[in-house]
């Protein structure tokens, strides 16, 4: 959520900063604004509304360097200008910008104004601007030293950025629980929330860990703590390219995403693949075979789209390794007291890698002695170094909130674990050969399903009148009729719901009308017979039926078919899940909607 970008050199600062926020609008925000440090003092722009309308309201003398910008998803305080970042003191001499939530703002608030503070803003952050202005009265004698004063008195999480008009050479940033990098330039130094944010300025990074604060000038960057020891931070490359976060001639981001899953799963498994031995090359999990084989259970943890991932993933795990294997929910599983077993591996799947739910089910994991690896699409983020190993997806930026390509490839992934830990056991050669023929067929089935996006598009537009969609499947189905219906409610906003096939009897069938669609997942394996019994339910009671299947079905049994290729049954969610993608995407399409930033909703979850 929120996106903060920063940035110290000899250019103007307010093109840097407006171009990274642009950036970081497909993490979800309401609001924007900047600061900017000129002769006359700090200057601060901000809006209700888009990045677009920011830069059109910046004055012509707009100019100077530092600046430091915000793009900003409400919690405190509705969605407006005043309430929008940077926010400064009664002065004018210090701004910040700040992702998070300060839990002990009310306190501070209250304390601040019997000191005679005032307060513009119903927002958190106000706070740490006037507590960084009277550190300075308090006699701070640098910026530094005034930001760790104020720190001391906050609980909560935060990310953050300061700037002062009277220390015009600096920026100061501040991380625990919200993501801050720093990015090295020549004699420029850079400031983000997401590494997105500098592609096409530096691909050397520095990643502060909670607790961590940096200063950051045209000539370099220092790291330190609260009680200003030194740390030693050296920076990281990041693999990502300015082509692969621009839109180019696609209308959306979303659409390009979907047309770049046969490149980005041959990403997923080059150099994974060992013909050789018919098995997978898993370095990164920093797991002996040894270790490997004293693995009694699998358990995987993630949100949303990751939490459908996983849940494709364990299956994978218990039919290639046979091992116990389930996905939970992160956001239920850290609130609950979990038995955590020493001989179970628990997987973290993120996107982002930051992802708040999921980072703290990591951390309280490890607290308990747990293993736990990853599988992350960005390098160097949180849950990447807090993990103990694991998988990189390499697909590269993913802009659209709605997860395509890291989906399939956390498929991928979960395909290459499973026949690692497969091999190791019982799975035998020829099964790892046929895994890996399916593997490597997978990026040509791909651009098979997407040549038929036309005619899912008019699939697309009967679903798109429609007040409520049913998502139905069977077994490795069901997952995928999950994430279908995820995609077409999160960016189309038709309401859809997914069920196993066989519980449609135990109540929602009531809910089957003419008006009332359903997309079945319909492969060709063995329970073929079973999934078109649950077809001929629904139609007769006059439902609309859209299949997705490996073989046009009969009328009556679906009104449309979308016809996939058939791969291994292991792979087939892979495809099945491409259609539903392409299907969600004509349906917002067709409802004129914000495809690529849907309202309320965020794509890198860093708060509560």
């Amino acid at each position: 959520m929120c996106g903060i970008v920063g940035y110290v050199g000899p250019q103007d600062a307010a093109p840097i900063l407006l171009e990274g926020l642009g950036r970081l609008e497909y993490r979800g925000y309401d609001s924007a604004g900047l600061a900017v440090s000129t002769k006359a003092g700090l200057k601060v722009r901000k809006v209700s509304g888009r990045v677009a309308e920011l830069a059109a309201d910046l004055p012509a003398r707009f100019k100077g360097s530092p600046g430091i910008g915000h793009t900003r998803w409400a919690t405190h305080g509705e969605p407006n200008e005043t309430n929008a970042h940077p926010h400064v003191d009664a002065a004018g001499r210090i701004a910040v910008v700040h992702n998070g939530i300060i839990e002990n703002a009310d306190e501070l608030r209250a304390k601040l104004s019997a000191d005679g503070v005032e307060f513009v803003s119903q927002t958190d952050t106000e706070v740490v601007a006037h507590l960084v202005a009277a550190a300075f009265t308090a006699g701070a004698g640098d910026l530094e030293q005034a930001v760790r004063q104020a720190l001391r008195q906050v609980v909560g999480a935060y990310g953050l950025a300061v700037l002062d008009a009277e220390h015009p050479d600096r920026i100061v940033v501040a991380r625990n629980g919200s993501p801050v990098l720093l990015g090295v330039g020549e004699r420029e130094m850079f400031v983000a929330s997401d590494v997105a944010a500098l592609i096409g300025y530096t691909r050397q990074v520095v990643y502060l860990d909670d607790g961590e604060l940096a200063t950051i000038t045209a000539g370099g960057y220092r790291t330190y703590t609260l009680d200003d020891r030194s740390t030693a931070k050296s920076p990281s490359t990041i693999d990502w390219d300015v082509v692969g976060a621009e839109i180019g001639d696609h209308a959306h981001y979303l659409i390009k995403e979907i047309q770049e899953q046969p490149r980005t799963i041959e990403r997923a498994l080059m150099g994974r693949i060992d013909e050789r031995f018919d098995t997978a090359h898993l370095g990164g999990l920093n797991l002996t075979v040894r270790e490997a084989r004293e693995i009694k259970r699998v358990k995987i943890l993630g949100c949303g789209s990751a939490c459908y991932a996983g849940e494709l993933g364990a299956q994978l795990i218990e039919d290639l390794a046979r091992v116990p294997a389930s996905a939970e929910a992160a956001s239920e599983f850290r609130y609950r007291n979990p038995v955590v077993e020493p001989d179970t591996l628990y997987v973290a799947v993120s996107q982002s890698g930051e992802t708040i739910d999921t980072l703290a089910a990591v951390q309280e994991l490890q607290r308990k002695g747990g293993r736990v690896i990853g599988i992350v699409n960005v390098v160097g983020s949180t849950i990447a170094r807090q993990v103990d190993g694991g998988i990189y997806l390499h697909a590269g930026p993913e802009m659209s909130v709605a997860a395509t390509k890291s989906f399939t490839s956390t498929v991928a992934a979960f395909a290459l674990l499973a026949l690692h830990l497969g091999r190791i056991r019982d799975l035998s050669p020829a099964q790892g050969r046929r895994i890996i023929a399916g593997l490597n067929a997978l990026p040509g089935q791909i651009t098979e399903i997407l040549g038929q996006s036309d005619a899912i598009a008019e699939v697309a537009k009967g679903i798109a009148g429609s007040h409520s969609v049913m998502f139905v499947g069977r077994r490795r189905g069901w997952p995928v009729a999950r994430e279908g219906a995820q995609k077409l409610k999160e960016i189309s906003y038709v309401h859809a719901e997914a069920y196993p096939s066989a519980e449609l009897k135990h109540g929602p069938l009531a809910l089957i009308s003419p008006e009332m669609p359903t997309v079945a997942i319909v492969p060709d394996d063995d329970l073929l017979d079973k999934n078109t019994s649950t077809l001929s339910e629904i139609k007769a009671r006059k439902g609309p039926v859209v299949a997705v299947a490996h073989r046009e079905l009969p009328a009556d049994l679906a009104d449309r078919t979308i016809v996939i290729p058939q791969s291994e049954p292991e792979l087939d969610p892979i495809l099945m899940s491409i259609p539903l993608q392409i299907l969600a995407y004509h349906a917002a399409v067709a409802l004129n909607r914000d495809v690529d930033k849907p309202r309320n909703l965020a794509k890198s979850v860093t708060v509560e």
